[in-house]
């Protein structure tokens, strides 16, 4: 009957969202104890600026800026990083190898930092449309932080690069999305596809059961009706990073990210490379000798970002000096 045939669906459903959610505590729980237990924004450290007066803040966000200890780069990029839930954004920074980085290279970090009183997780609400659509909530309060970090340290406007972690690399591809105009460039970590979700229950069917079945050419599409009315590109290029253990959000999550980006650019598997160095799968999308979209899966990581992801990013965006 088909009645019987929507009560499984449904009982499916809901086994999925339970087993995200239950996912999502256990992870939340964890970095209470470990590294990325950090000060928030209030207590940041001497090398951060808390700044208050960047915008009108529809998504209710702190800002941190931190130049680099050693001084800026001639004509810097700046990398905007977003934390995943239960995160602070100062751990994410510093665990992550990303202040090694920024002062190495003598480029400024830009970490947004999400509240409880948005989300009970300080998880960014990457799948809700009011939060990640131009011009509006927390998609709107990170390009008004980017405008601001651009004016104050006198930055390249056309190097602006956003990397994030788990709900933080969701919305970095959002904003990707939203903002194509203003990211050169962006890398997403354990993170799911634009367009995957629309809810608090979609998102946590599609954290454990990648979905929906798309095209490929579909699932650009989703990206083109957030960014710009008749926008055309160019696209920011991206890279995707994902633990084949994780199992907060499912890895099938990455080559559907990886492949709606692919096909943004108008790339097939024609112009897929892949290789395998033991047992670490890298795909790459290439266009003219340069990469524009690659995938990493590691076979043995969890939910958690990889050690040598912001180095390979770097590299990846060009700015690695």
């Amino acid at each position: 009957m088909k009645w019987s045939r929507e009560l499984r669906i449904a009982r499916r459903s809901l086994r999925t969202a339970v087993k995200a959610a239950s996912a999502i505590a256990s992870a939340q729980l964890k970095p209470s104890a470990g590294p990325w237990s950090m000060p928030l924004a209030a207590e940041a450290d001497a090398e951060f600026t808390v700044i208050k007066d960047f915008g009108s803040n529809p998504g209710r966000l702190a800002m941190l800026l931190r130049q680099p200890a050693q001084g800026l780069a001639p004509a810097a990029p700046l990398i905007v990083l977003l934390h995943g839930c239960g995160q602070s954004a100062l751990a994410f920074a510093r665990v992550s190898g990303w202040i090694a980085i920024a002062d190495r290279l003598g480029i400024p970090l830009l970490l947004p930092e999400q509240s409880d009183e948005n989300n009970h997780g300080r998880c960014f609400n990457w799948f809700r449309p009011t939060q990640t659509a131009r011009g509006f909530g927390e998609a709107r309060s990170i390009g008004q932080m980017v405008g601001t970090a651009i004016r104050r340290c006198d930055l390249d406007p056309r190097r602006i690069y956003v990397a994030g972690l788990s709900a933080g690399g969701a919305m970095a591809a959002a904003l990707m999305a939203a903002y194509p105009d203003v990211f050169a460039a962006g890398a997403v970590v354990a993170g799911l596809p634009v367009g995957a979700a629309g809810s608090t229950g979609e998102a946590l069917r599609r954290m454990a059961e990648a979905g929906p079945e798309r095209s490929p050419s579909a699932w650009a599409e989703q990206v083109r009706r957030v960014a710009p009315l008749e926008y055309r590109g160019p696209w920011p290029r991206l890279s995707v990073w994902h633990g084949d253990a994780d199992r907060v959000v499912d890895p099938r999550n990455a080559s559907l990210l990886a492949i709606q980006w692919a096909s943004l650019h108008g790339l097939d598997a024609a112009a897929l490379a892949m290789t395998d160095v033991g047992g670490t799968r890298h795909e790459c999308w290439m266009s003219n000798g340069q990469p524009m979209v690659e995938c990493w899966r590691l076979p043995a990581l969890g939910h958690d970002w990889p050690a040598m992801a912001a180095e390979n990013i770097t590299t990846f965006w060009g700015i690695d000096g």
